[in-house]
């Protein structure tokens, strides 16, 4: 049953979502040829300056579907094949038996057993840069640190694994996104950020969508604000940033617009062709970041309800920002959702996160984007 947009209420799930704690959010929601725009609070708690629902954004994570986007777009030319062992294209990297036991298709899907090398709730799994003592003076002292993409997938590599090659379940960990993004630049000759704007982003038309030249974000945006589990109180602004501690699996700039466009045209089969979206959209189990059990695809995840549509897309967090992007599988409806905190929750005596009304405004604003 089709439900038509309710601009009254997204108006109050937006508000409701800002009433449980984020300073500013800012959303698309598109159902058909009808769309809706809306944005809450501010962008910057110090002056008060509104956030409006056209600002850029750091959208992190999301930013592995165009990753694997450009993959695939690599493997329908010839260039990369997806169940090659990574080591016939990056030996020194992944070298000897793992290089030849992990695929391309197992870097994409989270399935390598690779580690992270990235922060987390848990201190179980090691942290950002600094690894032992993850924490707000780690992020202070790393705002314009320049990373080295083959250090990091060190550490990835170097560390205990997280499980035999094509395991299940599977890890979801930067280290391997880290590795497509070398892995592009072998087989074009180009940059990674060349080959991504030029086979996918400008494929889409984006217009307001592309990877960060220097630590600020260009353009009209918010601040982010970094909560770090209850540990920096208040927030603290961390929208100047080096995102080089992710590099270009993680770090574009985009709008909520542009993020609707794109996952539109992908799931159409504008992106890559009708073949290779039914291969990202063939899942296995993987373990969020989170420490939670999803289904993940080549670069896109799936949500569900129960009795309702499938939704394709996916999320990400930077320090301060998140963003969810998520499309019907028809690609009728279609939500882009921007929040300037992050970490709001609370951790427990064991490290895990506590439930934070934020979670339950969040919910409902979703179901109501998605589901009316």
């Amino acid at each position: 049953m089709e439900n038509p947009l309710d601009g009254a209420a997204l108006d109050a799930a937006m508000e409701n979502v800002r009433r449980a704690g984020v300073p500013g959010l800012f959303a698309e929601v598109r159902d058909g040829d009808r769309v809706w725009r809306g944005a809450v609070g501010v962008a910057d708690v110090a002056t008060g300056r509104p956030v409006t629902a056209d600002m850029r954004h750091r959208v992190g994570s999301i930013t592995k579907t165009f990753t694997a986007a450009a993959v695939l777009r690599q493997a329908e030319a010839g260039r990369i094949e997806l169940d090659a062992p990574v080591g016939r294209y990056l030996p020194e990297l992944v070298p000897g038996e793992r290089g030849a036991a992990i695929t391309v298709r197992m870097l994409i899907n989270h399935t390598s057993g690779l580690a992270e090398y990235l922060p987390c709730a848990y201190p179980s799994l090691k942290a950002f840069p600094d690894l032992a003592n993850t924490g707000p003076q780690s992020l202070d002292d790393h705002r314009l640190t320049r990373f080295d993409p083959v250090e990091l997938i060190e550490m990835g590599v170097t560390a205990p694994p997280a499980g035999p090659p094509g395991g299940a379940p599977g890890l979801y960990s930067n280290t391997n996104y880290l590795l497509l993004v070398l892995l592009l630049e072998r087989v074009t000759g180009t940059t990674a950020e060349q080959c991504i704007i030029r086979d996918v982003i400008e494929r889409a038309g984006l217009q307001h969508t592309g990877f960060p030249t220097g630590p600020n974000v260009e353009g009209p945006h918010s601040r982010l604000y970094e909560a770090w589990f209850g540990m920096i109180d208040p927030p603290r602004d961390y929208s100047v940033y080096d995102m080089s501690w992710v590099g270009p699996s993680a770090s574009l700039i985009s709008t909520v617009a542009d993020l609707n466009r794109f996952y539109g045209m992908l799931l159409a089969g504008k992106i890559v062709s009708p073949s290779s979206l039914a291969q990202m959209r063939r899942t296995v189990r993987v373990v969020s970041q989170e420490g939670k059990p999803i289904d993940y695809g080549l670069g896109l995840h799936p949500m569900e309800d129960p009795g309702q549509d499938t939704f394709w897309g996916h999320g990400g967090t930077v320090w301060g920002g998140g963003t969810l992007a998520m499309t019907r599988a028809d690609g009728k409806r279609q939500m882009a959702v921007a929040v300037n905190l992050q970490r709001w929750n609370g951790l427990d005596s064991s490290g895990r996160p506590q439930p934070h009304p934020i979670d339950d405004a969040l919910a409902t604003l979703y179901r109501v984007a998605m589901h009316g």
